[in-house]
């Protein structure tokens, strides 16, 4: 009994020290201090909450308080926020409801719960329709009041630092779905550091020895990277001193995320990284008015000592990011031999690149963000919501594509400054002014030039676009439109379009099968199906709209020809395919068990999973897999595959744990890269190490010199990725030979 009274006091006890630093953190603020509203939806979250836990074993209740926290120090939200936060699972997980909220706390506090409420289930769903549903109140939600998904992002947050409490399963389900989606959002809303602690967390859960070796690497180069900002930054302060500055000066490291998309994006080892850092200079500057001067002062102080690149300097001061970031970069030549990017800001600007807008947002009655790019592209949002894809990854993958690019500046014929994602189109930029003008678009006037609709478009561009009324959406359009709002206008009419000639095609059959005495029926449009080789009826009826084929007397034949083929007999019956063994499928089902680690091997030459094909994976590679919808088979993914990404965020209840069991009788196919400087006997040398040193099976060996420089591909069957890194060590080390990585 006494150990009991002791464990609920120091629940309380620890409850209390952490409801206190909300506190203190809010009142360190600039908010106004509307501190009785927030103890008062404090007491009524913990007493909602009263003894129910987390996973962890920790009290609910800290959940919510620790979202409120990060919302308010983090982010940089007011009361309203914290008090959302507060009771962001009440509605949820107990029996109050949003109008009993609304009652004790408001209008305004109950409609941000209440759009919380509606997304608590977050993206992942085991059923399509309901994760496109989700998605969709997700971003209507934004809409509404832009508090929501902020909320919902640092609650988001929280979950993913005390992810380690679940099981495999559950942990690759949600850090998918947060590098899917939720990095990407806070990204576009400006939360930069957030951002990046959500890319980190997932790239730890989803890699966790690559995510190890790299921390590792950077603690063991702190040292080196220490020495080398300060001989770099040493004679910029003096000069910063002598003209009197009130300034910050440091290296950002850059993160074990970031870094290792670098090394896989260039195919490099740690070692190689060289811009492991950037310094930011960050000025005091009571007056807005001089912040761009200041900015541009300190370039030149920069560029008289160290050499600037030609090509990147970054002017983010007259024309802001979309989520309202300002700064200049330039990257100059340090002392070490490499480039080093230096960011240049003020105070505000350094609140807004870390916090976003949500740095100086002004919430009075309910009024929605002061900024109007940020509104223009949640409208975008609410345009693509209006005519949204049937398919619920497309209608996803579609939106998301638009949440991490880089964005350009151009311009209407009257002046307008219209914001669209880099390698837009003229084709975007009319879909984006209206539907009607993407549907009759013909050409464009890019500087007064004549120009193709295909024509992608420059910050600074002036485009007048040009229509006529006999033109029309075309299915192949779609390879010119990057925006998601051109995408889902376009798809909204090429469906209307489909849907009036599969109409006509579907007629069509009728009448020629009426025509030849026969009623139609599901048995005939079976049999026709699979006499004809088609996969489904839109796609038959499509193609006899469009007149991609033509009934006649020989196809009349072909659909009623008698077959000896007995399993043609059955499928042209219309009926169900045969059943698979039901002892095979429930030995299978039974191993698949999504709460254990399963674990993929061979018996008698049979593999109880399945390779996919978009990424090769082999034993020791990072994997994934994911149970196939027929429950009797295991497909497995390496988890840097896109497609494992898209599935990890729309089919998470699917996914289990996996491990590899060695088995070094098994050989898989891997095609290595190589690159080098040509010269007589490097053929004999790289076969040499395959085939002699390694005796590894090489299928095929192709390779191209020109100049005096070779690239080739070597096929060869291996039984794991170690020895594939050993092979590719092996092979850097012959004379002249530069690069040697494995590629799909």
């Amino acid at each position: 009994m006494n150990e009991l009274i002791d464990n609920k006091n120091n629940d309380e006890k620890i409850i209390e020290e952490a409801f206190q630093d909300l506190l203190d953190g809010y009142l360190r603020s600039n908010h106004r201090k509307k501190i009785d509203i927030i103890k008062k939806a404090y007491t009524f979250a913990r007493d909602a909450h009263n003894g129910v836990r987390r996973r962890s074993g920790e009290p609910y209740i800290l959940h919510p308080i620790e979202v409120a926290r990060i919302v308010s120090q983090e982010i940089g939200l007011g009361s309203t926020s914290i008090c959302a936060a507060l009771l962001h699972d009440v509605v949820e997980d107990t029996d109050y409801t949003v109008e009993d909220i609304e009652n004790l706390f408001g209008s305004k506090i109950a409609s941000i719960v209440e759009g919380l409420t509606k997304i608590s289930g977050g993206i992942v769903a085991d059923h399509i329709s309901l994760q496109t549903e989700n998605f969709r109140k997700l971003l209507l939600t934004m809409s509404e009041d832009i508090r929501v998904i902020i909320i919902k992002i640092a609650d988001r947050l929280h979950n993913m630092r005390t992810l380690d409490s679940l099981a495999p399963a559950k942990r690759f389900k949600i850090a998918g779905e947060t590098a899917y989606i939720y990095a990407p959002l806070a990204h576009r809303l400006g939360l930069y550091s957030i951002k990046s602690e959500l890319e980190d967390l997932s790239f730890k859960f989803e890699h966790p020895d690559s995510y190890n070796k790299i921390s590792h690497k950077l603690a063991e180069s702190e040292s080196n990277i220490n020495d080398v900002y300060t001989r770099f930054a040493s004679p910029i302060e003096q000069r910063l001193v002598e003209r009197g500055y009130n300034y910050t000066m440091k290296a950002r490291v850059k993160s074990v995320y970031s870094i290792w998309k670098k090394m896989q994006a260039k195919h490099i080892p740690f070692e190689e990284v060289y811009d492991l850092y950037a310094v930011r200079i960050v000025f005091q500057c009571p007056d807005d008015i001089d912040e761009s001067d200041i900015c541009w002062s300190i370039y030149n102080i920069i560029t008289k000592i160290y050499h600037p690149h030609p090509d990147r300097t970054r002017n983010w001061l007259s024309t802001p990011k979309p989520n309202g970031y300002k700064a200049l970069h330039v990257t100059v030549m340090g002392p070490n031999g490499n480039w080093i990017e230096v960011q240049i800001r003020s105070q505000k600007m350094d609140d807004i690149a870390e916090r976003g807008l949500a740095a100086h947002w002004k919430y009075k009655t309910g009024d929605k963000v002061e900024d109007t790019e940020l509104n223009g592209w949640i409208e975008n949002i609410k345009n693509a919501l209006d005519n949204p894809s049937p398919d619920a990854m497309d209608m996803l993958s579609s939106i998301k594509m638009n949440l991490y690019s880089n964005e350009i500046f151009v311009f209407t014929p009257k002046g307008d400054l219209i914001t669209l994602p880099k390698n837009a189109t003229v084709l975007d930029l009319a879909f984006t002014l209206h539907s009607d003008l993407g549907h009759h678009c013909i050409a464009a006037k890019v500087n007064h030039k004549l120009v193709p609709f295909t024509q992608p478009l420059r910050s600074g561009d002036q485009v007048e676009i040009l229509t006529s009324k006999s033109q029309s959406p075309k299915a192949e359009w779609v390879e010119h439109v990057t925006t998601s709002v051109a995408k889902s206008r376009l798809a909204a009419s090429l469906r209307k379009d489909r849907r009036q000639i599969i109409a006509l095609g579907e007629k069509t059959f009728n009448d020629f099968m009426i025509s030849h005495g026969h009623q139609p029926s599901n048995e005939i449009i079976n049999r026709t199906l699979v006499r004809l080789g088609f996969k489904n009826p839109d796609e038959f009826f499509y193609k006899l709209g469009s007149k991609g084929i033509v009934l006649d007397d020989n196809s009349y034949r072909r659909i009623f020809a008698k077959s000896n083929n007995k399993l043609m007999q059955y499928l042209t019956l219309g009926l169900a395919r045969p059943k698979e063994d039901p002892l095979l499928t429930d030995n299978i089902k039974e191993s698949i068990n999504r709460k254990q680690t399963y674990i993929l091997h061979t018996k008698d030459g049979v593999p109880n999973y399945t390779i996919a094909n978009c990424c090769h994976p082999i034993p020791g590679d990072e994997v994934l897999g994911i149970v196939a919808p027929n429950e009797t088979t295991v497909i497995v993914h390496k988890q840097e595959c896109p497609e494992a990404m898209k599935i990890k965020s729309s089919y998470g209840s699917r996914i289990v744990s996996t491990t590899w069991e060695t088995d070094e009788s098994q050989a898989f196919p891997v095609t290595i890269e190589i690159k080098g400087i040509d010269r007589k006997g490097m053929l004999n040398d790289i076969t040499n190490i395959i085939t002699e040193k390694l005796n590894i099976n090489m299928r095929s060996f192709n390779i191209k010199a020109d100049k005096g420089v070779f690239v080739g591909k070597i096929d060869i069957f291996a039984h794991d990725a170690q020895l594939v890194e050993h092979l590719c060590t092996l092979l850097k080390k012959i004379k002249g030979l530069q690069s040697a990585v494995r590629i799909q």
